[in-house]
């Protein structure tokens, strides 16, 4: 275990406050408020922030958010996003609490302490043979569930499955702390910006305040992987 202190960023501040602003730009220059969209997006934003972290307190903002993006992509015929966000994200914020706090992670002894001054949780790493099979059952999975999707009328079947594929996976290996969950998430975060551009540009609703989310969770997404680089290697000697 390791105490993190006051352990957000500039950056990490910069992150949260700016998907904040940008979805208020964004609400005055379409001039419609997107509450759910805007709420989904904050929520999210510190949520990842907070995993980036190695913070427990990840889970509670992970609550707010996978719920809301349930609902907006269900509306929006994501179906595979949907799904989930529902039946899989929504129970392992349980989870990964638990995980977390098996794996050193705490909340703060003081009660009145800030959600950002609690205890790290311990990173790992996987071994080489276990990356490539990683790789190689993620590959798979992709083009069978874009396959399936596609035969259900999914409008973006390859792009929802890869998100959603390498979703499940990134986040079972964030809840047992491994390094690794930061590239899929990167990979993850890319491809949900295409698809909800694309969305944005056919006017769905909540689309543009979607990309402006995942365009911040890229950007933390980069900036988890340099920090668990660190954290794995110093936890692991």
């Amino acid at each position: 275990m390791r105490s993190s202190g006051n352990i957000l960023s500039l950056y990490d501040i910069f992150l949260m406050a700016g998907v904040a602003a940008a979805s208020a730009v964004y609400s005055v220059m379409s001039g419609t408020f997107d509450l759910v969209g805007a709420t989904a997006a904050v929520a999210g934003v510190v949520c990842v922030v907070l995993v980036a972290k190695g913070s427990i307190w990840n889970y509670v903002f992970g609550l707010v958010n996978v719920s809301l993006y349930a609902w907006i992509s269900w509306k929006s015929g994501l179906y595979g996003d949907a799904a989930l966000n529902a039946l899989y994200y929504l129970p392992m914020q349980f989870v990964g609490w638990w995980q977390w706090r098996k794996r050193g992670a705490a909340v703060s002894r003081s009660a009145s302490a800030a959600p950002d001054h609690d205890v790290r949780v311990s990173a790992r790493r996987m071994t080489p043979l276990q990356r490539v099979l990683l790789l190689a059952g993620c590959a798979v999975l992709v083009v069978a569930g874009g396959l399936v999707l596609k035969s259900l009328g999914d409008p973006q079947p390859f792009k929802d499955s890869a998100t959603t594929v390498l979703s499940i996976v990134a986040q079972a290996l964030m809840s047992l702390a491994f390094m690794e969950q930061w590239a899929l998430w990167i990979l993850t975060n890319a491809l949900s910006i295409v698809m909800w551009s694309v969305f944005a540009v056919q006017g769905e609703p909540h689309a543009g305040v979607m990309v402006i989310m995942w365009v911040f969770y890229l950007l933390n997404s980069v900036n988890g992987l340099r920090v668990w680089l660190k954290l794995s290697s110093s936890d692991n000697q």
